[in-house]
């Protein structure tokens, strides 16, 4: 267990940032490492031969994000709105407000292909999708995100 351990020094932090890249907060990213990192402990012995612990440990947050997401059928129902969002730790505030307007299937393409800079074929077997799926889903987002900031230029 002493190399789990290492592993989840090591890589811990990048695991927190790309949770927060999938779920845009940090509470709900702190929870997908948290979830991801036991189901890798459980797994350790059987992951740890195949060499890709990470690519396990990334996988298996995008499929707990996309059940959580199904779970909540595409609604957070809140009592009053809040006047100004949190702080952003991790970088461009407003490139992270605009991801959070997209779908979550096509806001985890698009993390999964810019900031993690995976191929189609690999974001296709993360997200148990088509190769075809991964790029419309992308061309998607990257027009919604276009035409969402020429609105706000408009303004």
């Amino acid at each position: 267990m002493e190399e789990f351990d290492e592993f989840v020094r090591a890589r811990g932090d990048a695991l927190l940032r790309y949770g927060y890249v999938l779920a845009g907060n940090s509470e709900d990213a702190a929870d997908l490492v948290q979830e991801a990192l036991a189901r890798l402990g459980d797994a350790w012995p059987r992951v740890r031969q195949k060499h890709d612990p990470e690519g396990y440990v990334r996988t298996t947050m995008v499929r707990l994000h996309i059940r959580s997401w199904r779970r909540r059928h595409r609604e957070d129902l809140v009592a009053a709105v809040p006047d100004r969002g949190v702080p952003d730790r991790y970088g461009d505030a407003d490139l992270w407000a605009e991801l959070q307007e997209l779908p979550r299937k096509q806001r985890a393409v698009l993390v999964l292909r810019y900031y993690e800079d995976l191929p189609d074929q690999e974001i296709a077997a993360i997200l148990g999708v088509s190769r075809g799926t991964v790029r419309s889903q992308a061309a998607r987002a990257l027009d919604k995100l276009r035409i969402n900031r020429e609105a706000r230029v408009l303004r």
